[in-house]
């Protein structure tokens, strides 16, 4: 079942899969002859190496579309202005640990993403390198509707990418897992703000960060691949629709609810799963799910750079 792609012990960089594809500094050269329309927003930093300007949306939005050209052979890819444009290696490192979860035995695995965004970058990426099944939900028909396009387009990705509207907010699983349906595993970037006063603050917050280190760095001295930017020709905005950043409790309450509904579930999930985003949310997410008869539970850390992600994976 796993991507026999793993790159040279020489390449491999601390905190990523070795599955992962995007170790080191990105290949200009090839993402340009993948997409040469990135050629004009390549630039040069302090140490004379080509790199793009990762506080221009424009520039990342089009980086992306190379990274998705080159290493997943997607032709066709975009999202609407105000939306979020994901990290790609950080999205990829999560699809391969939730790989290694599955039993080698297995051999056509349906995943669900939940919320998966109008950049459906989950599902591009478990169908590439695993040639999963997803079924991709999400509350906003905007996410659905260009979810759906670019799987349409995409032949490898058409058959094996099933967009499903959340038609309630309040719900979770309910509403989208349909009777007699078997996922093997279940994945979640979940909105972690609990108000959009929250969520414009830390929008700010990042904003300055950015600032502060270009400044200490040099404007074009970044390679930065954990870059998550909001698609805009208005400038830096770490912004997204109010599903994607968002929701009343926040991470806190969203993963909770998560945990709740699974339980009605656990005979048609063999994983579920969800990224969280605050540490100090694991620790009570445990306790839940070992309340509510988890019978496994697997705390998974990632990093990349400096920044330390993980998720939660549980099983019944």
């Amino acid at each position: 079942m796993k991507s026999n792609r793993t790159p040279s012990t020489k390449s491999l960089k601390a905190g990523l899969h070795p599955r992962n594809k995007h170790h080191g500094r990105y290949d200009i050269a090839a993402l340009v002859k993948a997409l040469p329309e990135l050629k004009s927003k390549v630039t040069l930093n302090p140490r004379g190496e080509q790199t793009v300007d990762f506080s221009d949306p424009e520039a990342v939005l089009t980086l992306n579309k190379a990274l998705l050209a080159h290493h997943y052979q997607v032709k066709f890819w975009d999202i609407p202005k105000g939306y979020l444009c994901p990290p790609i290696p950080g999205r990829a490192d999560y699809v391969h640990r939730l790989a290694d979860l599955l039993d080698s035995s297995d051999t056509s695995i349906n995943v669900l993403d939940i919320g998966t965004g109008a950049s459906c970058i989950y599902p591009i990426i478990g169908v590439t390198d695993y040639q999963w099944h997803f079924t991709a939900s999400d509350v906003d028909p905007v996410s659905i509707k260009v979810a759906t396009e670019i799987a349409r387009q995409n032949p490898h990705l058409s058959k094996k990418i099933t967009p499903r509207l959340q038609k309630n907010a309040a719900n979770i699983f309910k509403g989208v897992i349909k009777e007699g349906e078997y996922y093997h595993l279940t994945l979640c970037n979940p909105p972690f703000h609990k108000s959009l006063k929250e969520a414009e603050q830390g929008t700010k917050r990042k904003a300055d960060n950015l600032a502060k280190n270009r400044a200490k760095r040099g404007a074009n001295a970044m390679n930065n691949k954990n870059h998550t930017i909001k698609s805009s020709s208005s400038g830096l905005n770490f912004g997204g629709q109010k599903a994607e950043l968002w929701c009343p409790g926040g991470e806190e309450a969203f993963i909770k609810n998560m945990a709740q509904e699974s339980v009605l579930f656990k005979e048609q999930v063999g994983w579920f799963s969800t990224l969280i985003s605050k540490k100090e949310n694991v620790s009570p997410m445990k306790k839940l799910l070992s309340t509510l008869g988890a019978t496994q539970v697997k705390v998974v850390e990632m990093s990349q750079g400096q920044k330390i992600s993980r998720f939660i994976a549980w099983r019944y």
